[in-house]
């Protein structure tokens, strides 16, 4: 054995798994850049469909199966259906993939799984390894749906049961649920997926949270929360070079599913001036209505601002007749960006957002006041939480059960964040969170020292997988 096979086996040898959508796999394969930095070797375990997607160096990248590897979730009749396969085959090759390692001299010595995922827990302890969730809401979502698996709460959550009290968490408004609580028989495979997160987390070694201790855990009583869900916060998850500067190089993360403009957003965000762009995103997975469409494009026009609006290939015909041509001057709509070199743009002067955890943990580490435009899910407990705790920016009000902005409603909303009364306290107190998301990462920090002390004990554990080995071969 080499003095570098020696060196890897003594790190030891993390797979970790990510959900195979972009909102999952770039918080995931951040952990695993910051491990491969700490000493571990890391190997990331995705889909046949998403596997040409992870370009990050450091990092092995190996294949496993969802049993629709031509074309992944798209080809599935629906979400159940891609989920159990993904269980059936999933299961099967991961337990593959880790064999393939218990021969070389870095045996797999731990599986840091997706929560969406818990299979992948089963298919580790099978093996005698160690096994870890990582969960990639926040911490109050995550707590609540924890309390609902353990029958703490009953569903639908009722406007007459909130405000909702969660011991050592802030008290959720019934706007600010998480839209699976309050109408649970809109995504019931979602539900059914949120929930199975639990079924066997006593059994996880390690349960982390993308998110830190300063960013949730600030009331007196918050040690409590983690008597039910005993998360290790060790967030965010960002690259490197917008915090702490740890990871040299370390500006993306290094998996992207589309295509990025980098030159043109470059280019066009150059010629403006400094906090006066409105950059407007609705993530990977949002679809909005055509009227929801109209309502913003006509908002933002209306407003006189700049603005650089991501819409997506499949969203292009929603816009209205004419929006481009008659925005030109002012606007720019691309299909894809890069969202972090964006918000970090000394141009960028707010982010209207629809309040996915990636995203808003991406503004808050780069100091960007939000609009908030939630749609579904846990994106209604983000701009809760946006607006009323971390006072970073405000949520627009919706004018119909649909949960369309109307257009003087986002002007009113932009105005407010960008040059309102209140605009200076939301960029002092975006200074603020950036500050203390960089202090969590860096030397020292909360969410460093939780790493390393997981580090330690998976360094531990190869140590004692290869002692074991030699032992069996006589050595």
């Amino acid at each position: 054995m080499g003095r570098e096979q020696e060196e890897q086996v003594r790190g030891g040898h993390v797979v970790v798994m990510p959900y195979p959508s972009q909102g999952h796999i770039n918080p995931l394969l951040q952990f695993a850049k910051r491990l491969v930095s700490k000493g571990l070797k890391a190997t990331i375990a995705t889909t046949h469909y998403t596997v040409k997607s992870i370009y990050a160096t450091n990092i092995g990248v190996e294949a496993i199966s969802d049993g629709y590897d031509e074309g992944g979730f798209p080809l599935a009749p629906d979400t159940g259906t891609y989920l159990t396969a993904f269980k059936t085959c999933g299961s099967k090759t991961l337990s593959e993939l880790i064999r393939k390692f218990e021969t070389t001299a870095s045996p797999v010595t731990c599986v840091i799984y997706d929560a969406f995922l818990p299979w992948a827990l089963d298919v580790a302890k099978q093996h005698g390894i160690c096994g870890a969730s990582f969960f990639t809401n926040s911490a109050t979502v995550t707590c609540l749906f924890h309390r609902i698996h353990k029958g703490l709460h009953t569903l639908p959550i009722k406007i007459e049961d909130t405000p909702l009290s969660i011991p050592g968490l802030h008290k959720l408004d019934y706007p600010d649920l998480p839209g699976f609580v309050k109408s649970p028989d809109s995504y019931p495979a979602y539900l059914a997926m949120k929930l199975s997160q639990f079924h066997n987390l006593h059994q996880a070694d390690w349960i982390f949270g993308n998110t830190f201790d300063d960013l949730e855990l600030q009331l007196p009583a918050a040690e409590g929360v983690c008597e039910l869900w005993r998360g290790t916060l060790i967030g965010p998850m960002i690259p490197s070079a917008y915090l702490d500067g740890q990871i040299e190089g370390d500006r993306g993360y290094g998996a992207s599913l589309w295509k990025p403009l980098d030159h043109k957003c470059k280019k066009w965000l150059e010629q403006k001036p400094a906090g006066s762009v409105a950059y407007v995103s609705f993530g990977s997975l949002v679809a909005l209505t055509p009227k929801q469409m109209e309502e913003i494009a006509w908002g933002l026009k209306e407003s006189g601002r700049h603005f650089l609006w991501v819409v997506k290939e499949s969203e292009r015909e929603k816009l209205p007749q004419g929006f481009i041509e008659a925005t030109e001057e002012k606007g720019l709509v691309v299909t894809w960006c890069q969202q972090l070199e964006l918000l970090a743009h000394k141009a960028i002067g707010c982010f209207v957002t629809h309040c996915g955890w990636n995203s808003t943990l991406e503004a808050l580490c780069l100091g960007v006041p939000m609009v908030g435009v939630p749609k579904f899910a846990d994106q209604y407990t983000n701009a809760k939480f946006i607006e009323n705790v971390w006072g970073v920016g405000v949520r627009a009000k919706e004018e119909d059960d649909k949960g369309t902005v109307g257009r003087e409603e986002l002007q009113l909303r932009l105005r407010e964040v960008m040059d309102g009364k209140r605009s200076q306290e939301m960029r002092r107190n975006a200074d603020k969170w950036r500050e203390l998301a960089k202090k969590a990462v860096s030397k020292g920090g909360s969410s460093d020292n939780n790493i390393n002390e997981f580090v330690a004990q998976v360094c531990s554990d190869g140590k004692k997988r290869v002692e074991e080995e030699k032992h069996m071969n006589g050595f």
